[in-house]
């Protein structure tokens, strides 16, 4: 039997202009980056991936970008670091776009908590072809989430928290409420 069960979400998230902004703290964009841009985004869009995976009693949403983006940035970079700055915060808004649109809570929040990396989800990623680099939290995508999926609660929850400013209360950030029916610790 196996492990995991891992379900393809089709998703295609709109060009989400005002998180672009935000993510690459732009008071403005010219018309020509603005139709690269949309360029870019249209090439991607096959490169989007999202799954739903199940660990037993546990469910997780996890997007990606596939490696070719994570080269086409390091392009930009190599030709024009003030362009790559705007693509790389292009790749990271498609990423969370599509998070959006699966899981719209993730929105209200501001971010997607990332839970604990047990080895159920370790081995599953890694069956998946998305691994975790090491013993560490992070995914070995760039442009990757893995959150639990349906929401379960935001800050208060997330493997990152000691090391997140948005979490730790920085600059006002908000936070929210665990939903009822989760319980700490049972990852």
């Amino acid at each position: 039997m196996a492990e995991h069960t891992a379900e393809k979400l089709d998703v295609q998230p709109y060009f989400d202009v005002e998180l672009l902004m935000n993510t690459s703290q732009e008071t403005r964009i010219g018309g020509e980056v603005m139709n690269r841009l949309m360029q870019r985004w249209e090439a991607w869009m096959d490169k989007l991936h999202a799954l739903h995976i199940s660990t037993g009693k546990i469910q997780y949403l996890v997007v990606w970008l596939d490696s070719d983006v994570e080269e086409d940035v390091d392009a930009a970079w190599e030709s024009s670091p003030s362009d790559a700055f705007i693509v790389n915060s292009l790749a990271q808004t498609m990423v969370m776009s599509a998070v959006h649109m699966l899981l719209p809570e993730v929105e209200d929040v501001g971010c997607a908590p990332a839970p604990k990396p047990t080895d159920k989800l370790r081995a599953a990623l890694e069956a998946e072809g998305l691994p975790y680099n090491g013993d560490g939290p992070t995914l070995s995508r760039r442009y990757a989430v893995v959150t639990h999926y349906p929401f379960k609660g935001g800050c208060e929850i997330c493997t990152l928290l000691k090391d997140c400013p948005k979490g730790s209360g920085a600059a006002g950030a908000p936070s929210s409420i665990v939903l009822p029916g989760y319980e700490p610790g049972t990852e």
